[in-house]
């Protein structure tokens, strides 16, 4: 049976600043508004993190846009939102993070099965070196397929 999902953001700004170590899979205690705001794609994850707090998960700096039709009952979209894991895995993390240069970055936010889920990143700091080596690696790689394309095209 494969699997429902349809993919809302991703945070590609994750991808460029941090190496990604470990993924998990969360769900997210939302509002009736946030999820239809969800679900239309109003959402932001660029600069947000997870901290683990009294044994919870808890996802900050995410923003998710008032819903438009919502009344006065609409949701703050800076709002700390808890992330639902199981016990051993916030154990895990809890040890995990307090390791130096660790941290939890949302990567995606999708639906699985109607149900909002997020990608956690178990993720370290790039240096600056570091970035300017991948966007010189995926220059190389891009003028590469380019070159191979059009030598296609030819022969």
């Amino acid at each position: 049976m494969a699997e429902e999902t349809k993919v809302i953001t991703v945070n590609r700004q994750a991808y460029h600043d941090y190496f990604v170590d470990e993924t998990y899979e969360a769900g997210i205690a939302l509002t009736g508004t946030e999820v239809k705001s969800i679900r239309l794609g109003h959402v932001n994850l660029r600069g947000a993190f997870a901290r683990v707090k009294d044994g919870e998960v808890w996802l900050e700096g995410a923003h998710i846009a008032i819903y438009e039709q919502g009344t006065y009952m609409n949701h703050d979209p800076m709002r700390p939102r808890k992330l639902l894991l199981h016990r051993k895995q916030i154990t895990q993390l809890t040890a995990r993070t307090q390791m130096k240069g660790l941290t939890l970055i949302p990567l995606r936010l999708y639906f699985k099965h109607n149900r909002a889920k997020i990608e956690l990143g178990l993720c370290r700091g790039k240096k600056l070196y570091d970035k300017r080596e991948a966007i010189a690696k995926r220059d190389t790689e891009r003028e590469l397929a380019r070159v191979v394309k059009q030598r296609s095209r030819e022969g």
